[in-house]
């Protein structure tokens, strides 16, 4: 994987536009957009900047290897299926509050038709 590949990939993982890094680092969305196409390596500085940003070495930046892409292809499933989860679970919270509210609902009619019953049935008088 080369240098513009990992830029890319770390960006996308971190969920981050091309705008919002480009502000993170104090540059132009151009200047990322041409790290990212591989026209231009960013000068030193930046090279720091980015690492420190990703959390990931210089070495790791700029050495190609198929080792990085797998861990980088990892990370990035591992946070696709934690998102998925999380919605997961929050499908599962309306689900149940959903059938907490039907139940509450069916109970108050429950109630009222049992009230109504044993008023009529007796003939009592309120």
């Amino acid at each position: 994987m080369k240098f513009a590949e990992k830029l890319t990939a770390l960006r996308k993982s971190k969920e981050l536009t091309q705008e919002q890094l480009a502000e993170k680092l104090n540059v132009s969305r151009q200047s990322v957009s041409k790290w990212e196409n591989g026209q231009v390596i960013p000068e030193a500085e930046k090279l720091i900047e980015l690492s420190r940003a990703f959390d990931v070495t210089l070495d790791y930046l700029l050495m190609p290897s198929e080792i990085d892409e797998l861990s980088v292809k990892t990370d990035i499933l591992e946070q696709q299926q934690r998102q998925l989860l999380e919605r997961e679970q929050k499908r599962a919270r309306i689900f149940k509050k959903i059938l907490y509210s039907a139940a509450v609902y069916l109970f108050f009619f429950a109630a009222c038709f049992a009230e109504h019953y044993f008023y009529f049935s007796f003939g009592w008088e309120l």
